[in-house]
């Protein structure tokens, strides 16, 4: 199962909406076929692992990281192909929470006479699963948060100057986690001082896995018409959330120019980022990367809404009381309700200390 899971995170950023998925296909002992969900659309873990195995999958045992689907989507359903293939025991990392599979895959499988157990590496699968979860059970995204600072805990110097804090193999890095998600946001206040493109420009092509939509969190709709967002609309992308009082002739501009405008409902920034989430929910979004600013990172822990952090920290102090720092927000009062990350993984990056992880929920 372990070896599955393996297989499963290859399709990672082109297989969403649907979940990343591997299988197994085990006779005496050894492995006949093998294979992964691989885009979105395309054929099922379980369907390349048979096809691998061909008639060696009679009699064999199948090894798959989330419950079979029985049910036709985009493709057939999976547990007909395990039971025409003659599959005689299923090892299921995970019971697949969709409500058209939701136990009744395996519950088929059984019904047929497959031998079928349940919660095999569950912990790993569940943790490769995540984001899928997510979207599933809640209707929102997983929320990777993501930032570059000076060993002193800056954004920027105190002018607002930030180009460029971290490495060349940091900012290698960021372009390859833009190009597996579905979106990526920003405040109105990093669009306003940094210009950005927010596009995925990976020295690798083949990590280009899909196309994210550009989104400014933008209450007043104050974007520039000359900035580079607005400007390279037509070639990626662009949404800009507003807030309902935000100016009807500046949303029209806006939309003008090729920029998509959501009007969020609320009256507070949480409010409205709320709505924001559920729309992306909505749309089948199942990762976006957020890349701040301090006050847009700050509400998002406020609300505990982060699921997931990157945190690029260059050998440099930068100083000054007025410099930004990366997530603002309201805070915790005590030590002890701060949020921490779990599974952390540190590499150096061209001096850069890059830190990873999840965060705990409580």
């Amino acid at each position: 199962m372990g070896h599955a899971l393996s297989l499963a995170v290859r399709g990672m950023g082109s297989v969403e909406p649907n979940p990343m998925v591997g299988c197994l296909i085990v006779r005496d002992g050894e492995i006949v076929g093998q294979g992964f969900h691989q885009r979105f659309g395309g054929p099922h873990a379980e369907i390349n692992a048979l096809a691998d195995a061909g008639e060696l999958a009679r009699g064999a045992t199948a090894y798959v990281t989330l419950e079979p689907c029985c049910h036709h989507g985009k493709t057939p359903p999976c547990t007909r192909a395990l039971i025409a293939a003659g599959v005689a025991r299923v090892f299921v990392a995970a019971l697949d929470p969709f409500p058209e599979v939701g136990g009744q895959g395996v519950k088929e499988l059984r019904e047929a006479g497959i031998a079928c157990e349940i919660g095999v590496c569950s912990n790993d699968a569940n943790w490769v699963l995540a984001p899928y979860m997510k979207l599933i059970t809640i209707g929102r995204p997983w929320v990777i948060a993501k930032w570059a600072m000076t060993l002193d805990g800056k954004l920027a110097t105190r002018s607002g100057n930030s180009q460029w804090i971290s490495s060349e193999a940091s900012r290698a890095v960021v372009h390859r986690l833009r190009g597996r998600v579905d979106a990526v946001l920003v405040g109105s206040g990093t669009a306003a001082a940094d210009n950005p493109l927010l596009t995925a420009r990976p020295l690798d092509r083949t990590e280009l896995k899909r196309t994210a939509v550009r989104i400014v969190v933008d209450s007043a709709a104050s974007v520039s018409p000359k900035s580079r967002l607005v400007q390279t609309a037509a070639d990626v992308p662009v949404l800009v959330a507003v807030a309902e009082e935000a100016s009807p002739e500046a949303c029209d501009r806006m939309q003008a120019a090729g920029v998509e405008v959501f009007v969020c409902e609320g009256c507070t920034h949480e409010q409205r980022l709320s709505s924001l989430l559920t729309e992306l929910g909505r749309r089948r979004m199942t990762n976006i990367l957020v890349e701040g600013g301090g006050g847009l990172l700050g509400t998002l822990f406020d609300m505990r809404a982060v699921d997931e952090a990157h945190v690029f920290i260059a050998p440099k102090f930068a100083g000054g009381m007025n410099a930004p720092s990366p997530v603002e927000g309201a805070g915790v009062e005590r030590m002890a309700d701060a949020l921490a990350l779990m599974d952390i993984a540190i590499d150096e990056l061209e001096g850069d200390v890059y830190v990873r992880g999840r965060v705990r929920k409580k």
